[in-house]
């Protein structure tokens, strides 16, 4: 975890598991390096958070897999689910829901399906897409933590690889790009 710059109730703070991907940001608005996976994303903003100044919304940039053709691009997210967790089994043992989905207002967009694994298989892919248009990692980790610190939460994502065989091929090919791109939304979408 990094905090970069200095979080203020006037601005957003900017999320980013990777250094990769917050390359080109710029020294603008600060920016919170969590790590991959949701265990670091969850750590790092709720600690940041915990102590002290809050922003005035999060704004997680990241790159994502397509889990079916046509969603090149940049894209804010409407809805985010967690993949790597059954909550059907857990509803039924407990008779309550964990981990349920999370509606994040922005229409029309794509779903995203978190989990901690990089997908990179074909299968699996697959089996996703039947629930989600995008993946990673650290989204939904993101989305609950500012949930239930009454945060606003945008998600954007800039789409890297196809989430199949040689996504980690062409994520380290692309993700500098996908690192400008993303940093080209931020100095067009946010005022600061």
């Amino acid at each position: 975890m990094r905090l970069i710059g200095t979080v203020t109730p006037d601005r957003p703070l900017l999320v980013v598991a990777a250094h990769e991907e917050a390359a080109h940001l710029g020294d603008g608005l600060p920016v919170l390096l969590t790590g991959m996976g949701k265990i670091n994303a969850t750590a790092a903003l709720a600690t940041v958070l915990a102590r002290g100044d809050r922003p005035s919304e999060i704004v997680n940039l990241g790159t994502a897999g397509a889990l079916r053709p046509g969603w090149a691009g940049t894209h804010q997210v409407s809805r985010v689910l967690q993949h790597d967790l059954d909550t059907r089994v857990l509803h039924t043992l407990t008779g309550r829901t964990y981990g349920g989905p999370i509606e994040l207002g922005a229409e029309p967009g794509p779903v995203l399906a978190t989990g901690d694994l990089f997908v990179s298989d074909p299968e699996a892919r697959d089996r996703l897409a039947q629930s989600a248009d995008l993946v990673d990692m650290e989204g939904y980790a993101l989305a609950t933590v500012a949930q239930r610190a009454e945060l606003p939460i945008r998600l954007v994502k800039h789409v890297s690889d196809e989430a199949g065989a040689g996504a980690a091929r062409t994520w380290r090919e692309s993700v500098d790009d996908c690192a400008k791109i993303l940093a080209d939304w931020v100095h067009t979408q946010l005022t600061f």
